[in-house]
């Protein structure tokens, strides 16, 4: 009889005990080993047509190739990439479906420069406005879709510079959604990369910005035939995205990406003369890239690396998640050495969490060097447990032993 009192005297003790305690994660850090090199090579004469360009691996964001990298550009439609992106992450959110009709308001159908020719007060469905934004630019589908969103076109430019902050990128400023002329609307040939690269982790995107041609309104009296205005999705294999831009200031832009043998690169021009120059130059950016580089996995999009657990939670323990797929970058012929991967987990992060949450990084080195980083995330929202759920885990602890 004392004996089973002094058990219960101590359950309740450490019961105590773990409800007062700080809300932490188990720290967890893994290695992993593997093969590989580091990118050593001359720069190539590339671009020549080209004000400013960029060429760019997609998953280390390793920079293949620049020309003026930094040099603020008007980017004509290449603005777009920032609409699609925030289009993307609504649909993510279950802010805006799929097949969800938007209706086009006096001001959408006002625009002018490249369109479907929506009229006041049709409605069509975010699938179909999408096509008419990636396949033909279309400057009233891009405001449609910013209203829907925004409830204004103003308040979406808002979204999309606020967007820009938070992707670190310092030369970049919209005052529309479209690309048309505007003063102080501007970006570079790094920044539309990196906006880019970060539209491509929706794989959904390219689903649209590879369509060479398609119809809205099919059998319609006002049936809108669209084409690419990126000819290299039919005229350069692997390339399936993912804008144009023209305007008489920003003269012809266009950015571009392609993956072949399981590599995705990310060609960037501003300011050719032609749109034959445009397209030589990113043919060539292109052509570089893949005759000299090559990747080899390390891990895809949302693959588990490791399980979070928390003695306070409502469940013990949550996959984590690469938040993006992780490649590691080299020249072909290279000789490779040894490769690191090393696990991080944010010991000092408190409950609760949502899914998608980021609680830690991947880091990958090369020779002891870390040579790309990538954020770790939760799949499933996180909350405090329950005093309820707290004593019983703490009892059949206690009692197993």
């Amino acid at each position: 009889m004392v004996q089973k009192i002094f058990k219960l005297f101590i359950l309740i003790f450490l019961f105590v005990s773990i409800v007062a305690s700080p809300v932490m994660a188990h720290h967890h850090e893994e290695s992993i080993g593997t093969e590989e090199t580091a990118i050593e090579t001359a720069s190539p004469q590339l671009a020549s047509n080209s004000k400013s360009a960029i060429l760019i691996e997609r998953d280390t964001g390793q920079i293949l190739f620049d020309k003026n990298p930094h040099e603020k550009l008007s980017p004509a439609s290449m603005t777009k990439i920032m609409t699609l992106l925030l289009i993307m992450e609504a649909i993510e959110n279950g802010k805006i479906t799929m097949d969800e009709k938007v209706r086009t308001s006096e001001y959408a159908a006002s625009m002018g420069g490249s369109q479907i020719f929506l009229e006041e007060g049709e409605e069509m469905s975010v699938d179909e406005l999408l096509k008419g934004i990636a396949i033909a630019s279309a400057n009233d589908a891009s405001v449609a879709m910013a209203e829907r969103i925004a409830g204004s076109e103003e308040a979406f430019v808002q979204l999309m510079n606020d967007r820009v902050k938070e992707l670190g990128l310092k030369n970049t400023l919209f005052q529309n959604t479209t690309g048309l002329p505007a003063k102080e609307h501007y970006s570079t040939a790094y920044d539309m990369a990196m906006i880019s690269k970060e539209l491509l982790k929706y794989e959904m995107v390219t689903e649209y910005t590879s369509i060479y041609e398609d119809y809205l309104r099919k059998g319609e009296e006002n049936e809108f035939w669209l084409v690419n205005t990126n000819k290299l999705v039919r005229f350069y294999d692997g390339v399936d995205g993912l804008k144009t831009g023209f305007t008489n200031e920003a003269k012809y832009c266009l950015t571009a990406t392609a993956e072949k043998n399981g590599m995705r690169a990310i060609a960037v021009v501003f300011g050719a003369e032609t749109s034959k120059d445009r397209n030589s130059d990113v043919s060539q950016l292109l052509d570089y890239a893949y005759s000299k580089f090559e990747t080899k996995p390390i891990f895809q999009k949302n693959e588990k690396v490791t399980e979070f657990k928390w003695m306070k939670a409502n469940r013990e323990k949550v996959n984590v998640v690469t938040d993006d797929s992780v490649s590691l970058l080299y020249e072909k012929g290279s000789d490779l050495n040894n490769l690191e991967t090393r696990i991080k987990i944010n010991q000092d992060i408190q409950l609760p969490l949502k899914k998608n949450q980021a609680v830690g990084e991947l880091e990958v080195l090369l020779d002891d060097e870390v040579v790309q980083k990538t954020d770790l995330i939760i799949q499933d929202d996180v909350k405090n447990a329950s005093i309820w759920q707290l004593f019983q885990r703490t009892a059949s602890k206690f009692l197993s032993r």
